[in-house]
């Protein structure tokens, strides 16, 4: 895991922030402030070339619901990305095998992410699989039973519970210039390398998404 020692991390919201390539204008989204964190090494690797390609054939797919989806031109490895599952036992990205995956990064204090969560869970329900996960990753500091009680009220049933209450992995993709607030959802494919990421909330369970998703999924170089 990164380093957990202690830093000062204040959510403050942002109201109606523009997000380049939303038809629909501009949405709510809640941002952090951290410090420069000592986290994974999220660098470019020569094995995410095939997300590159990937991320070409998904590019049709940004519409309508996710016409706010970024495909990357210079994919990069966040295969390093740490965490804990339901167990508490710290885990990476690349542990959870090399399928396709939306990784999401919310919180309970962040209204957006907890409006998305039981899209996520219907996304989950329909096509998760050996294939594809939703891997929603809590960042709520130093509290993951207030996690796990807003998961319950709102009986989310499909979706693995993941945390990070040090904030380290929201730390780690902010200096790479991937997370600007929350949520932030990044599609990565078999190798854990990034596809395509969006920033603020979407309709995970539309049609629009599963398409993005589907085409993913089933480009010849996924999981290669």
């Amino acid at each position: 895991m990164a380093d957990q020692s202690p830093r000062r991390r204040t959510p403050v919201l942002i109201a109606a922030v523009a997000l380049a390539g939303v038809a629909a204008g501009a949405v709510a989204v809640y941002a952090m402030r951290s410090s420069d964190g000592n986290g994974v090494d999220v660098a470019s690797a020569a094995e995410c070339s095939a997300a590159t390609h990937i991320a070409e054939q998904v590019a049709p797919f940004a519409t309508g619901e996710v016409a706010a989806f970024q495909v990357a031109s210079q994919s990069v490895d966040l295969g390093g990305l740490a965490f804990q599952d339901g167990d508490g036992v710290d885990r990476t990205l690349a542990d959870l095998g090399d399928k396709t995956m939306l990784v999401n990064l919310w919180a309970t204090w962040c209204v957006p992410c907890r409006t998305e969560m039981p899209a996520l869970d219907r996304l989950e329900a329909d096509l998760g699989d050996d294939n594809f996960e939703v891997v929603a990753v809590n960042i709520d500091k130093n509290n993951i039973e207030r996690a796990r009680a807003f998961l319950e009220e709102i009986e989310v049933a499909n979706l693995a519970f993941y945390a990070d209450p040090t904030t380290d992995v929201f730390t780690d993709l902010k200096r790479i210039g991937l997370a600007l607030g929350l949520p932030t959802t990044v599609l990565v494919d078999g190798n854990g390398c990034r596809i395509g990421s969006l920033q603020g909330p979407a309709e995970w369970d539309s049609d629009d998404a599963k398409a993005l998703i589907n085409a993913a999924i089933s480009a010849p170089e996924a999981g290669a």
